[in-house]
């Protein structure tokens, strides 16, 4: 019989990967269950980074579910999630996202407005008295940095601290301030990757007012020096809007070390995103001072804008 697998959304990113691990083995450690943490898309840089030091491989990389039950991480909207999410069974759900998931059958969820779904997944195994293996609560210590940007993003939580030194010190990071810049830092060396890598690498679809809206996101220690590609990155933005069907398309620039962002945008609705974030549009650029968080700084504003 198939294994059930757990899996987050496409582009995954460090949450998405070690909650799928860590939901995995809570599974099938507190309820003898047979499930297999998978993955929507190859590893980013910094995800690999994290699995390296832990010594963990990199999950499997699925286009289609190939079960018949599943759970979801770090996710619960169709457009994010599987091809075929339609035709599988979802037996539960740990996010910490808006919700918009309908089902006809009872299903076990966790939703909270935490910093990571990593956050979750600890109170998971503290309310269960399972034990979290040193390797495992290494990656979701390093989802919690990572989502939060080392405990710097608005989205940030009491309980986010109190979860990321109880990951720590399982995982036996005693430096988790340098740990966290390393690993946050392994993510922003752009210069190999190509303008479509850039645009996909986290990249999210929504629906927002009746609009198509693609939101990618990157992070970096020099915006300026991502947006000597404006031009290219435009081109390759065009083009996806084009093949997909996007109506809209917003690339958020993050610089992590300043927590501050500029955005590239392309799309027919100017005024509403200026109204959104009450900045003007330059050249498609627009400067978004303090902002880090897709979740709670980018599509909130759009939501109401639109």
């Amino acid at each position: 019989m198939a294994k059930t697998l757990v899996f987050g959304h496409q582009n995954p990113d460090t949450d998405t990967i070690a909650s799928a691990i860590g939901a995995s083995y809570l599974l099938n450690t507190l309820y003898d269950q047979d499930t297999e943490a998978v993955a929507l898309g190859t590893v980013n840089d910094e995800t690999k980074f994290a699995l390296d030091k832990f010594g963990v491989a990199a999950p499997r990389v699925i286009e289609t579910a190939d079960t018949e039950d599943v759970y979801l991480v770090d996710h619960n909207e169709a457009a994010q999630s599987v091809a075929n999410i339609a035709e599988v069974n979802v037996l539960g759900i740990y996010d910490h996202h808006k919700f918009d998931f309908k089902s006809s059958a009872p299903l076990y969820i966790t939703n909270k407005p935490w910093g990571s779904v990593a956050t979750i997944l600890f109170f998971e195994f503290k309310t269960a008295n399972v034990a979290i293996p040193a390797e495992i609560a290494g990656l979701l210590a390093s989802a919690v940095i990572s989502d939060t940007l080392l405990l710097k993003s608005p989205t940030t939580t009491a309980m986010d601290k109190e979860a990321l030194a109880g990951l720590a010190a399982a995982a036996g990071l005693d430096d988790v301030e340098a740990y966290g810049l390393a690993l946050l830092k392994a993510g922003t060396d752009l210069s190999k990757k190509s303008e479509k890598e850039l645009i996909d690498g986290d990249a999210k679809s929504f629906e927002i007012g009746g609009h198509t809206f693609r939101i990618g996101q990157v992070n970096t220690v020099d915006i300026d020096e991502v947006l000597t590609r404006q031009a290219a990155l435009e081109t390759e933005i065009k083009a996806e809007m084009a093949a997909e069907g996007y109506d809209n398309f917003l690339f958020v620039i993050t610089d992590i070390l300043n927590s501050n962002s500029k955005a590239l945008y392309i799309g027919a609705e100017t005024a509403a995103v200026e109204k959104a974030f009450d900045k003007s549009l330059t050249d498609n650029v627009i400067d978004l001072p303090g902002v880090v968080s897709r979740k709670k700084q980018v599509v909130p504003p759009l939501n109401a804008a639109f």
